[in-house]
């Protein structure tokens, strides 16, 4: 039993990314689960924010309050998703691209205009990182995107209405519900239930292992996206490594901007690591619908990276509870 704690404990991202792909295919292609997974989709869908939630609630718990600002290395990040986003912008304006073209670079636009997930303050707590200034890039980096969002979809497509006030607000909701209250929440157990709260920060990796089981959500719906897209292998390919390209160059040039400041670690997952939920409901919601495999596939490729992280981390004795 012990064996199979620790098998779990040491490879939990890939184990869940690998149960949510599986778990998909056995719902898929068996007709005879053809009601329960009508149930369960559904079901899945609504329980993830609120998994969100509580691995942010238990993060939240172990953050020191008065520590929270914003440094000169959260506001490059910042700045650099910014740059990001509109120079992808500016290719599409510049040579016009349309058609399958401009699917896919949208599907790079939403890995790249999204905010830093709200698990990499899990990852970097794990590495030994400062939770506290990873707490205050997502605040900025989520009111950055709510800001670029309005501005960046209707450049691409004419035909998106999105009225920038309207969307701003309603991006900033989401923001609120998913960041704001349970750090709210947390602040009070924190200083008015220090008997609760002790309980909470007591169990080793909980926000890790909540996490594991929103990735397995996440990479399950990932493969239904994937199965259910009606385009060629070659294109879904393309998507794939040009995804895979974006993922490995955001996390090189944050760890750049990070070396600066000596939070290569911070600034790394700052930027590389995004909230791709958020990407694909966006994506969804203002762009073309086959656009959300980009974000999906990043899933994919962030999670091998906090992996080998977590794992080279482990090697030198070097990993903390989350």
């Amino acid at each position: 039993m012990n064996a199979i704690l620790k098998l779990i404990h040491d490879w939990t991202l890939p184990l869940a990314i690998a149960s949510g792909t599986i778990l998909y295919m056995i719902f898929a292609f068996i007709p005879q689960l053809d009601e329960a997974a009508n149930f369960f989709g559904p079901f899945f869908n609504d329980f993830l924010p609120f998994f969100m939630f509580l691995i942010l609630f238990v993060t939240f718990c172990k953050v020191d309050f008065r520590q929270l600002g914003i440094k000169p290395w959260i506001v490059l990040t910042v700045v650099f998703q910014t740059i990001f986003s509109m120079a992808l912008v500016s290719l599409i304006l510049f040579f016009h691209i349309s058609g399958r073209g401009l699917v896919l670079m949208e599907a790079l636009l939403t890995c790249t205009v999204c905010p830093v997930a709200s698990a990499a303050a899990v990852v970097t707590r794990k590495l030994g990182g400062k939770l506290e200034e990873m707490t205050a890039l997502t605040f900025v980096s989520n009111f950055a995107t709510s800001i670029l969002i309005p501005i960046c979809f209707p450049l691409i497509d004419s035909a998106i209405d999105i009225s920038f006030i309207d969307s701003f607000l309603k991006i900033l909701y989401e923001v609120c519900l998913v960041l704001l209250l349970p750090m709210v929440f947390a602040y009070v157990v924190k200083h008015y239930t220090p008997k609760l709260h002790h309980k909470i920060v007591s169990i080793n990796d909980l926000s890790y292992y909540l996490w594991g089981m929103s990735l397995m959500i996440v990479s399950g719906t990932t493969v239904k996206n994937i199965f259910n897209a009606h385009a060629e292998v070659s294109f879904l390919l393309a998507i794939a490594l040009m995804s895979l390209i974006i993922c490995v160059g955001q996390f090189a040039v944050g760890r750049f901007i990070g070396h600066f400041f000596n939070r290569s670690l911070e600034a790394g997952q700052g930027l590389g690591q995004k909230n791709t939920a958020f990407a694909i409901w966006t994506a969804n919601a203002y762009l073309t619908p086959l656009s959300t495999l980009g974000p999906g596939c990043y899933i994919l490729w962030q999670n091998i990276i906090n992996s080998l992280e977590i794992w080279i981390y482990r090697k030198k004795g070097k990993e903390q509870a989350a």
